[in-house]
Order: C-alpha cells, then structure tokens, then sequence
C-alpha cells in the first residue's frame, strides 16, 4: 500500500514493541531506518534523556543517509506517580517524552528531505489518566502540544503530527470479553494500527494535514461506561 522506496525514515524507541512494529513496515514499504533505544537493536543503542547521545546519533544519521524523510518519536518515558515519584524520575520522562523529540528534530532539521514529515507517538493518556501515572501522562500531553508547535514553526517544509495510541496489546495475551466490548472496534488495538497510520501520515496520502492528532483507540476514550456496563464491574 506504501512505498516508501529511497526515503529515510528515523524511530525513537525503535527495538520492541509499538516502535519495533513502526519499524518493520517502513523496511517492508522500501524505506531505509535508523534505530535509536535503550535495547539491542541493528543501528544504534543510547538513552534518549542524554544531550550528547542524541547529538551522537543525529550526527550518524546524517554521515550515513544525508538526509531524512521521516522522523518518528515513539521513545517511551518512564512511569511515576504522585505518591512515589521523585523529582528526578518525573524529569527524567519529561526528557525522554518531551525534551528528546524538541532537541532531535532540531538537530535534523536541516536535514530533511521535500515532503518530509515528523509523526510523534503521544496516548490516549493524553486526555484521561489512571491513578499514580503523573509523568507518563505529563510526556504526552506535553508532545501532543509539541506537536501543532512544531507544525507551525516547520510549516512549508515538514508536516507535523501526532497519533495517540489507545490500549494496544503488545503481547501474545487475547483479550476478550468485557476487554474487548469496552471498544466500539469490539476488539483491543493491536501495533499494526498504530504503525499503519504512522505510515499514512508520513505518505502523499496526507499531504493536507499537519498540526492534528490522531486518536487510535477503537473508541474507548469515546464511550462511556459506568458500573455494570458492558459487562465491566468495579473491582473495590
């Protein structure tokens, strides 16, 4: 359905679930990517919330490719809540969800190829919130507010857009039942979703929209349920 043939295409958190899935249908449209996470991958291992590490990998990026095409933040900052969360684990997600992806498409700005466009995975978490979930929550709606920014300061030479994942199963587990039922889709997501509409709005196909934010949720964030809908009880 794409084809991404010549063009580059560059994924935080690249080596494992969401981002592996990103990264797999860029290479199997054509495209050539370059990795960065914290995990073993085939291009390029180092902590995101570390200035010199991304000037390292930016500085390949460009050696090796010239150019990019695609820039895709979907690094995943870390989890702490209101209760027990330190200072230094909530700026540590603001890093790695926020600064990282400021300071990356920075540094390749002057880079980036005709027609380029910048995807930045946010959540669903955007917008709603489980308890104790402070920073990760924080990190995105930070970089679903990056995102029109970018849009506008990048405006007539990349587009910008974000996409929110809802609940997407990045394992073997099947999820059925009162799970499934609390998405109109009548099922949990799964990564292709996310990463086949990553690949649209990278593509001519969306060349008209920049500045918007995609919610991938099989409608959960749209469909109310309280105690005993849906086949869902509230647990004390």
């Amino acid at each position: 359905m794409f084809d991404f043939k010549n063009k580059v295409a560059v994924v935080t958190g690249g080596a494992r679930g969401i981002g592996k899935c990103i990264v797999e249908a860029f290479r199997a449209a054509g495209a050539s990517v370059a990795v960065i996470d914290l995990l073993p991958n085939d291009y390029f291992v180092g902590d995101l919330a570390d200035k010199k590490t991304l000037e390292a990998f930016a500085d390949r990026v460009v050696a090796d490719f010239g150019r990019v095409d695609f820039l895709i933040h979907n690094a995943l900052p870390k989890t702490c809540g209101i209760t027990n969360g330190s200072y230094e684990d909530f700026e540590y997600a603001l890093k790695v969800g926020v600064t990282a992806p400021f300071y990356l498409t920075k540094l390749l700005a002057p880079y980036f190829g005709k027609g380029a466009a910048i995807v930045n995975i946010s959540s669903s978490r955007d917008r709603m919130s489980q308890r104790e979930t402070e920073s990760y929550t924080a990190a995105k709606g930070g970089i679903a507010a990056l995102t029109h920014a970018l849009a506008v300061s990048l405006s007539g030479r990349v587009r910008v857009n974000s996409v929110s994942p809802g609940w997407i199963n990045n394992t073997d587990t099947v999820y059925d039942g009162a799970d499934a039922r609390q998405h109109p889709s009548g099922r949990v997501g799964e990564p292709r979703d996310i990463a086949n509409t990553v690949l649209y709005l990278c593509s001519d196909m969306a060349g008209f929209i920049t500045g918007e934010n995609v919610c991938v949720d099989g409608g959960m964030t749209k469909q109310m349920i309280y105690h005993g809908d849906e086949g869902w009880t509230l647990q004390e």
